[in-house]
Parts: structure tokens; C-alpha cells; sequence
């Protein structure tokens, strides 16, 4: 709960320094957000390669725990496409983009304005941003909150899939404590094919 609130303390942070003087305007034309993009890109790499468990994690995989990161990817886009219709300013490829977040709430938003700002104006980019920002957030404050509802409801995996990509890190010790120890091999298998993914999917339904 920390981390989610350090998140939204520089959230508003960034809202107050935007809406002041501080920052001008030649600062959201250079190419700084794109190095910053670059930067998270190369993130994502470093922490899959980093990782001491990936080749037991390799080693170990069984089909239960490769359906996981398949039946997440498939309910959250199918999902965030169900939900498009009830918001008329958003095309279904602008929610699905957004779901395609999978809780990496920093890479996402910064791809989904670097991409849509060429497309439909630095304005609505920065909005679309904001929106994938607040919703992958929410999804992480969702899986911690409701963890042992779904634990109850849906069984053990559903602990691992709501927490999308943060199941490998931030949210593993709920995913832990709701569904038990055996649970961290599919927890890390999770969250490494979601990080994955999620620079594709969000680079390509972004650019519909």
C-alpha cells in the first residue's frame, strides 16, 4: 500500500507542477519522453534477464501455469473491448490499449502518449496517458483489496491474474499470503510474460 501511494503522490505532484509555470512548453516537444520510453523499454529487458529463478522457472513449466498469462492477457483485452461501449469517446483499440497495461502503469502510459500524440493531437495523447496511468493503478489496488475474494470465488490463480504484471514483484507477497507459497513459480512466470507482451500489445493497439 506504500508503493501505490508513493505512485499517486507523484501522480498529483505532476499534475500541480503541469498546471505552474515551472515546467514550459518546449519541454513536452523535445525528446525527452522518448528517452524516457527507451530508458523503461530497456527496463523490461534488464529485469527478465536479471532474474536468478528464470531458468527453473523454464524448467518447471507446466501447462496450468502457462495458461495463466494467456487467460489474463485474453480476459483483460476482451474485457477492456466489452467496456469501450460504454464510453463514446473511446474507440474499442483505445480500451484495449489501455487494458493492455497489465498493471505496468509507467511503460504503458508513457507508449500510449508517445504513439497517440502523432495520431490525435498532444492533447488527447496526454489524456489517453493519464487514463492508462489511473487504470493500471487501480487494477493493482483492486488485486491487493479483493485478493481473498477472488482467492474464494475463482480459486487460487485468480490472485495471480488480477495482479497482471506486478504478480512477480509488488503484489507477490498478497499473491503469497491469499493462495500460498507453491503459487510463486506461476506468480513469476506471470509477470515475466506480461512484461513482455505488454510493450507489443500496447504498441499495436495504440496505433489502430
Amino acid at each position: 500500500m506504500k508503493w501505490i501511494l508513493t505512485v499517486v503522490a507523484v501522480f498529483c505532484a505532476g499534475i500541480l507542477i503541469g498546471m505552474s509555470d515551472i515546467v514550459t512548453s518546449e519541454w513536452y516537444s523535445s525528446d525527452i519522453s522518448t528517452i524516457i520510453l527507451y530508458i523503461l523499454v530497456v527496463q523490461v529487458g534488464l529485469g527478465i534477464g536479471m532474474s536468478g529463478n528464470l531458468t527453473k522457472i523454464v524448467k518447471n513449466l507446466n501447462l496450468s501455469t502457462l495458461l495463466i498469462p494467456v487467460s489474463t492477457v485474453v480476459g483483460t483485452i476482451a474485457l477492456a473491448a466489452a467496456l469501450s461501449f460504454a464510453f463514446s469517446d473511446l474507440s474499442v483499440s483505445d480500451c484495449m490499449a489501455l487494458g493492455s497495461g497489465f498493471g505496468y502503469y509507467s511503460l504503458s502510459s508513457v507508449l500510449i502518449s508517445e504513439i497517440k500524440e502523432p495520431l490525435v493531437g498532444a492533447q488527447k495523447a496526454a489524456e489517453l496517458g493519464m487514463l492508462a496511468l489511473l487504470a493500471n493503478i487501480f487494477r493493482e489496488l483492486i488485486a491487493i483489496g479483493f485478493a481473498p475474494y477472488f482467492k474464494k470465488t475463482f480459486g487460487k490463480f485468480a490472485t495471480v491474474s488480477a495482479a497482471g504484471v506486478t504478480s512477480m514483484d509488488v503484489l507477490l507477497p498478497t499473491i503469497v499470503k491469499h493462495s500460498g507459497k507453491e503459487m510463486v513459480p506461476a506468480a513469476l512466470v506471470n509477470g515475466i510474460a506480461l512484461e513482455i507482451v505488454t510493450p507489443l500489445l500496447v504498441c499495436y493497439f495504440a496505433s489502430l
